[in-house]
């Protein structure tokens, strides 16, 4: 579902892109995993702090995260909206949903919420924010917390 910024209408401001299909389909390409790919969509400034802090400047360092991390992992959209205000020099995107994939040991997961928060400027990605609740289904996973 994409939501359309709720002050403006397409034809009070136009945009030459479409934010939140820009961050579907970077999403869906980064994924894969194809980091190669998914730099077209991003700013060479570009900017992504993980859960718990972690700073990275390029797709393939979230594939390598994602890959020690997991055995795979996906993503379930369950909603991409732009912020009301965005503008061809400025969105900001917000996607949500969910991860189901596999642990490092095989056994399969699914319901891990997720949101992650981008800001486009002139149709690239220079920021991406991504929270999920991996870190609290490990600890469980341990014994050392309850879900």
């Amino acid at each position: 579902m994409h939501a359309a910024p709720s002050s403006n209408t397409p034809q009070d401001n136009p945009l030459p892109y479409d934010p939140a299909a820009l961050v579907d389909e970077y999403l869906r390409v980064l994924m894969i995993p194809d980091p190669a790919a998914a730099r077209r969509f991003v700013s060479p400034e570009l900017k992504i702090r993980f859960t718990g802090g972690r700073e990275m400047i390029d797709p393939a360092q979230c594939a390598a995260f994602n890959a020690g991390r997991y055995g795979w992992v996906k993503k379930k959209f369950e909603g991409t909206e732009v912020v009301a205000g965005a503008s061809a020099e400025h969105a900001v995107v917000y996607n949500r949903g969910t991860l189901y994939g596999v642990w490092p040991d095989g056994e399969a997961f699914e319901g891990n919420r997720y949101v992650d928060r981008y800001v486009i400027r002139h149709g690239l990605i220079v920021q991406m924010d991504v929270w999920n609740d991996s870190a609290e289904r490990l600890l469980a996973r341990a014994g050392l917390a309850e879900l």
